[in-house]
C-alpha cells in the first residue's frame, strides 16, 4: 500500500483516500460460501490476501504485505506470557491465504466463517490498513452500542492525542 502526504489526486480524489481501506459495503455469501470483495477493496488488496480471526468476532482482510509485517511483530510476542500465545494462535493459527476468482470473490473457511457467525448478509469495513468482515447483523449491534458511548469512547482516547 502507499502511504503518505497528499501530492497528487486521482478522479479529484486525493490519492491518500483512494490508497486505504475506508468505508462500509454490505454484501452476501453465496450458497456455495464465497464472498465477492468489493472492487474498491480489490484493487488495494492485489491479486492474492490473508483472512483471519479478528477481534470483536469479525474477521480481518489483510493485503499480503500488510498481514506480513502483522504477522512478524506477532512472533515476536514473548512465548513465555500466555496472552501473548492465545494471541498469537488466534491471529496466526486462524490465518489463511486467499486468492481472487475472475468475479473477485474469495472462499470463506468454515471454522472463520463460524467463528465470526456469518450468516447470508455481511458488512466489510474498510479500516485504513485492513478490512473488516462481519455479519450484518452483529455488525449493526455493534455499531449502535458504540454510537451510543461515541462521546465516552472519545473522553478515553483523548490521552492517546486522539
Amino acid at each position: 500500500m502507499k502511504w503518505g502526504i497528499v501530492d497528487k489526486y486521482v478522479d479529484n480524489q486525493p490519492l491518500l483516500w483512494i490508497t486505504m481501506f475506508s468505508g462500509e459495503y454490505t454484501y452476501s455469501i453465496d450458497e456455495k460460501k464465497r464472498l465477492a470483495v468489493p472492487v474498491k477493496f480489490r484493487q488495494l488488496l492485489g491479486k492474492k490476501a490473508v483472512i483471519t480471526r479478528g477481534l470483536d468476532q469479525c474477521l480481518f482482510l489483510y493485503p499480503a504485505k500488510e498481514w506480513g509485517k502483522l504477522a512478524k511483530k506477532i512472533s515476536k510476542l514473548p512465548l513465555a506470557q500466555s496472552d501473548a500465545r492465545s494471541f498469537a494462535r488466534l491471529m496466526l493459527g486462524g490465518a489463511m491465504e486467499v486468492s481472487f476468482d475472475n468475479l473477485g470473490r474469495i472462499l470463506i473457511p468454515d471454522y472463520l466463517k463460524n467463528y465470526s457467525g456469518l450468516k447470508k448478509r455481511v458488512i466489510f469495513v474498510g479500516l485504513y490498513d485492513r478490512i473488516e468482515i462481519w455479519d450484518e447483523r452483529e455488525f449493526q449491534k455493534y455499531k449502535k452500542k458504540t454510537e451510543m458511548a461515541a462521546g465516552d469512547i472519545a473522553e478515553r482516547l483523548k490521552e492517546l492525542g486522539v
